[in-house]
């Protein structure tokens, strides 16, 4: 029996997706927080892209390691927007450690930077070497877009690697496609920068460019332009580490300049090796590091990241306008698994009470239930300047005819102070009328009072 989802708020956003934090109930009751990820609107009108995101996220079905974010489900809606159900991560990103980091004028400690990476080579080495479970052959997989923001960090000092095959999907993005993000060309390898066909030694590369950066609290590949950046990611020239670290010794550069190799021949050939070489180094040097000290840094990234969450201005919800699209979704994979030639025929769709509005999504939605009549979208003013303290986050004002033949705003539609008991619309008072009842009675108080003083 498929899992019932509620989603409850917006963790973050990007060019390809953004991911909301959900809860999963079963028919028992039991409840598990969950990530789900909602793939771009914009990038699904790309048939190619379409494909091999499928393909792609059937691959991560694959997937169960201790390192890696588990994916439990494909689902769409009528309209072709795709989501993934994942694991919930509580904790921050390898981004925010960094960013936290560098707020207080320090480096993330030398050892933790190692472990933390080393726990991403045990990921990818499961993943890279994978055989289909039912055939035994190879499944190939390279994840091509490892970067701190796809490392995620638990409060439990856990790592974790996200996105596995997406960055391959993104490859098929048509360049006249509007607002895409191209992925991110500083954790490029050579290679890719230069067009030719990667295998799993890219990401051996991106690990290498993620410790240089650690160690000297510098990106390592940015140009002003993307086109400098890849140039200098095809060029792929390393300065000194001791130089800018004094606490890198000469034997740690080493380990990263052989990841950093140009030529793939002369990296490490897996990432099990540049583990391997890694692990040695904290042995060798008796550097201490666990898990536990790695909550340490999570737990301190993630206070700031309320503190400052907390200070932003809330997000409004748009409860009725999203449940009735995301009431809609099927699951492919039980699609597949039942055997349907319908994807999604047969599933128990999504049932959220609340999810964050974004203006692009809520606009397409909107257009969608015009169309379809039954469920006719409220009328919209014309747009009026909001107060300053206010986000502009509010739906596109787009007219569109009701049966009452009033216009409003869906937040005025939503105000509980402007409708009934029952939701029924409050009737408007009619100004004119008012004014003439008004001077009626008026004129007849005059009259009285003119005649009671002629007697």
């Amino acid at each position: 029996m498929r899992d019932r989802y509620t989603i409850t708020e917006r963790l973050d956003h990007g060019g390809m997706a953004e991911v909301f934090r959900g809860v999963a109930e079963s028919m028992e009751g039991f409840k598990k927080a969950v990530a789900i990820k909602r793939i771009l609107p914009n990038l699904t009108k790309n048939q190619k892209f379409v494909s091999m995101f499928l393909d792609e996220a059937r691959l991560s079905l694959f997937l169960q390691h201790a390192n890696v974010v588990q994916v439990f489900d494909i689902s769409k809606t009528p309209d072709n927007a795709y989501f993934l159900v994942m694991e919930y991560v509580d904790g921050c990103n390898l981004k925010a450690l960094i960013e936290r980091s560098k707020q207080k004028n320090k480096r993330i400690d030398v050892a933790a930077s190692i472990y933390i990476m080393t726990e991403c080579c045990k990921a990818l080495n499961y993943a890279h070497f994978l055989e289909h479970p039912e055939t035994n052959e190879p499944l190939g997989i390279v994840h091509r877009d490892i970067s701190p923001p796809n490392i995620l960090l638990s409060k439990n000092g856990e790592i974790k690697l996200v996105d596995f095959g997406l960055a391959k999907a993104n490859t098929q993005i048509e360049s006249t496609d509007q607002g895409v993000v191209k992925g991110k060309f500083s954790y490029l390898s050579p290679e890719a920068a230069s067009g030719l066909e990667v295998d799993h030694r890219a990401d051996v590369f991106a690990v290498g460019i993620i410790l240089w950066e650690m160690f000297t609290g510098r990106r390592l590949f940015y140009g002003e332009s993307d086109y400098q950046t890849v140039e200098l990611v095809r060029q792929a020239r390393v300065p000194s580490i001791g130089a800018l670290n004094p606490e890198i010794d000469p034997e740690l550069e080493q380990i990263i300049r052989k990841a950093l190799a140009r030529d793939v021949a002369d990296r490490y050939q897996s990432a099990a090796d540049l583990g391997d070489a890694l692990t040695q180094h904290l042995f060798s040097h008796r550097m201490k590091v666990s898990s536990r000290d790695i909550a340490t840094l999570v737990r301190d990234t993630q206070v700031e990241q309320m503190r400052k969450r907390s200070a932003e201005p809330k997000e409004s919800l748009i409860d009725a306008l999203i449940s009735d699209e995301m009431n809609k979704m099927t699951s492919l994979v039980e699609a597949e698994e039942a055997g349907g030639s319908n994807p999604g025929e047969g599933a128990t769709s999504l049932d959220p009470s609340t999810f964050v509005d974004t203006a692009g999504w809520a606009g397409e939605m909107g257009l969608q239930q015009n169309a379809q009549g039954a469920h006719a979208a409220p009328l919209v003013k014309k747009p009026t300047k909001p107060p300053a303290n206010k986000p502009r986050n509010t739906i596109p004002n787009t007219p569109t005819p009701t049966t009452g033949g009033e216009v409003e705003s869906l937040e005025q539609m939503l105000e509980p102070d402007r409708t009934g008991m029952h939701g029924k619309k409050a009737d408007k008072p009619m100004p004119w009328l008012l004014i003439i009842i008004v001077m009626t009675v008026l004129a007849a108080t005059a009259a009285v009072a003119v005649v009671f003083a002629m007697k």
